[in-house]
């Protein structure tokens, strides 16, 4: 069994409205020295499997078929043991 870690983000000419809203909250809060603030998801999973760049790929492949909306968003896939791979 191997665990990935799948972390999705806007590109960054994407606009973020609750990242914006998350920023104007903490400077309302006193927090001035906050500057941006992105915001977006992680996805855990668990994969059957040994080989760790089989994991990667097949992580990678979800991602392009149903996770991420790729025009929009980007993806950093994690390995249990450290491994990353950036997209």
């Amino acid at each position: 069994m191997i665990n990935v870690l799948i972390t999705i983000q806007f590109k960054e000419d994407v606009l973020d409205p609750e990242g914006k809203a998350i920023a104007a909250s903490l400077h309302n809060l006193g927090y001035s020295e906050v500057g941006a603030v992105m915001t977006g998801r992680l996805i855990r999973l668990t994969l059957d499997e040994s080989d760790t760049a089989r994991a990667m790929q097949k992580a990678a492949k979800m991602c392009e078929v149903l996770l991420v909306n790729t025009i929009i968003e980007t993806y950093d896939i994690t390995i249990e043991d450290g491994e990353e791979n950036s997209a």
